[in-house]
């Protein structure tokens, strides 16, 4: 578990560039099939959900020049499936994320146990048969297939 840290780079594009970099390295290393990601949401400040966007969009670009599956997942969805309260706090996601996983969290690594309770929600969706996830079948013909009492 790690955390880019950006404050000593001033400018957001060479934010974006470390970011995509960093990412970039993470994969080269580890070879993930799957990139999961939060959904942005709006809180108070717009400029907030922007930047968040930006960061977002050069980790998946990482991502998909090497052909991984990206998903995203809402914050809410994570913490109920790691902590089963959407309403979670970021101690208690930290404190459930450390127990299933049998490791020491420190606080200073909040947003870092997000990451790793996003991924975990990932695994969870995958290897639930009910989850429509975890099916290889997306099109709508598959759709139809599966589904021919919904159609009219």
């Amino acid at each position: 578990m790690g955390v880019f840290d950006l404050r000593k780079l001033k400018d957001p594009y060479d934010k974006l560039a470390n970011i995509n970099a960093g990412v970039e390295e993470l994969i080269a290393v580890h070879k993930p099939d799957h990139l999961a990601v939060e959904s942005p949401f709006y809180g108070k400040n717009a400029q907030v959900i922007l930047k968040l966007g930006r960061a977002q969009g050069a980790a998946i670009i990482a991502a998909a020049k090497q052909g991984i599956s990206v998903h995203e997942y809402a914050p809410r969805r994570a913490k109920i499936a790691i902590c089963g309260n959407g309403a979670a706090s970021k101690e208690q996601v930290a404190l459930m994320v450390g127990k299933t996983l049998g490791i020491k969290i420190e606080g200073s690594f909040l947003d870092a146990t997000d990451a790793i309770a996003l991924a975990m929600c990932h695994y969870y969706t995958l290897s639930n048969p009910a989850s429509s996830a975890s099916r290889s079948a997306s099109s709508w013909e598959a759709f139809i297939k599966e589904n021919p009492g919904r159609i009219k």
